[in-house]
């Protein structure tokens, strides 16, 4: 009986245990979640300004040699420069009311400031750019329907408008079907379902 008794307690103990580290990754997760949120605020305004200002003070920059064949820098080679990330712009989606920065290339550290430019370029109509899932991320990515507008606004100040097309589940270690299509697509969204295992892939086309 005492034996008995002294496994109950254990797994009673255990099952504590358990639960309190549940729940520490829990508040864990949504205090990440609302600092990055915080960051991405803060940065959208601050991008948004510079923008409107016509980065008079210089901050926005080009890559030399970076243009097409006519010499033109291409508008996505831009960016600016907050807290010494490099932004090429920001996108906005009506139907779900996000909007937010993009940061030029994509770290994990980058995505729990911004979304990423994960691969590509608008010049060449193949751009893939990841967020993450959070609230005021990518959380509703799933929700947008086939005629969605989504409109990328560059460093320079220039309106892209994309229409969504199509979305695709893609299986998280899958890259060459989230890169595969390009030729139909012009702009992918990306984030994580809430598994973790798997990818909402949103493909658009431009307008």
């Amino acid at each position: 009986m005492a034996e008995r008794n002294a496994k109950g307690r254990f797994l009673i103990a255990a099952g504590t245990v358990l639960l309190l580290a549940a729940l520490s990754l829990v508040l864990w997760n949504g205090y990440r979640e609302r600092r990055s949120e915080n960051s991405m605020t803060a940065v959208l305004s601050e991008l948004k300004k510079e923008i409107s200002e016509g980065s008079s003070d210089g901050s926005v920059s080009s890559d030399e040699g970076a243009g097409d064949k006519s010499g033109v820098v291409s508008p996505e080679k831009d960016y600016i420069e907050i807290d010494g990330k490099l932004y090429i712009g920001y996108i906005s989606i009506p139907s779900i009311e996000a909007e937010l920065p993009v940061m030029d290339e994509w770290s994990y550290d980058n995505l729990n400031i911004a979304p990423c430019r994960y691969s590509g370029s608008l010049a060449a109509g193949d751009m893939v750019i990841a967020a993450h899932n959070y609230k005021n991320f990518f959380s509703r990515l799933d929700e947008l329907n086939s005629g969605d507008e989504v409109i990328f606004t560059t460093a320079s100040g220039i309106e892209h408008r994309f229409q969504v097309i199509q979305t695709d589940i893609v299986n998280g270690t899958d890259i060459d079907a989230m890169l595969s299509g390009s030729e139909e697509w012009d702009l992918t969204l990306f984030t994580c379902t809430w598994s973790g295992w798997s990818r909402v892939a949103v493909r658009t086309a431009a307008e």
